[in-house]
């Protein structure tokens, strides 16, 4: 049985739009992260990423960010379990937001860990479309 091996994007609507998956499954998991509040539209943020604890700790006490996390990570739950019973090889999930740098930067990384953690036989790897300077790590 292969290793399942999960692919996580964020992304920006305006920019990009919803990456193609290139794995030949056609798709996976689009999640749309702009009926969060923005902290991009707070001065100190503007020039943060989702990665930066200012922003994170802006979306975990000010916003529904953390709820809408965790029903994402109950939903995606689901399909990895049955992935994973059927030997599927490639899942890929998508955040996206209005500039793909704060709110759809936090998520991926947060699903990242949960993944990880719920998971520690899968392959997640984490792409950061619209920053790549973040993409370093794996």
């Amino acid at each position: 049985m292969s290793k399942l091996k999960i692919e996580i994007h964020s992304f920006s609507y305006k920019k990009g739009g919803i990456p193609k998956d290139e794995s030949g499954n056609g798709g996976g998991f689009a999640f749309d992260c702009r009926g969060i509040l923005n902290p991009g539209r707070v001065e100190e943020y503007k020039l943060q990423t989702g990665k930066d604890s200012g922003v994170q700790e802006y979306l975990e006490r000010q916003t529904e960010m953390p709820k809408f996390l965790e029903t994402i990570h109950n939903l995606i739950s689901i399909t990895i379990d049955n992935y994973i019973e059927r030997g599927f090889g490639n899942l890929q999930i998508n955040f996206g937001c209005t500039g793909g740098q704060h709110r759809s930067v936090y998520a991926a990384e947060k699903t990242a860990e949960f993944i990880r953690k719920k998971y520690p036989e899968v392959e997640v790897i984490i792409n950061h479309d619209e920053q790549p300077q973040l993409n370093g790590h794996f």
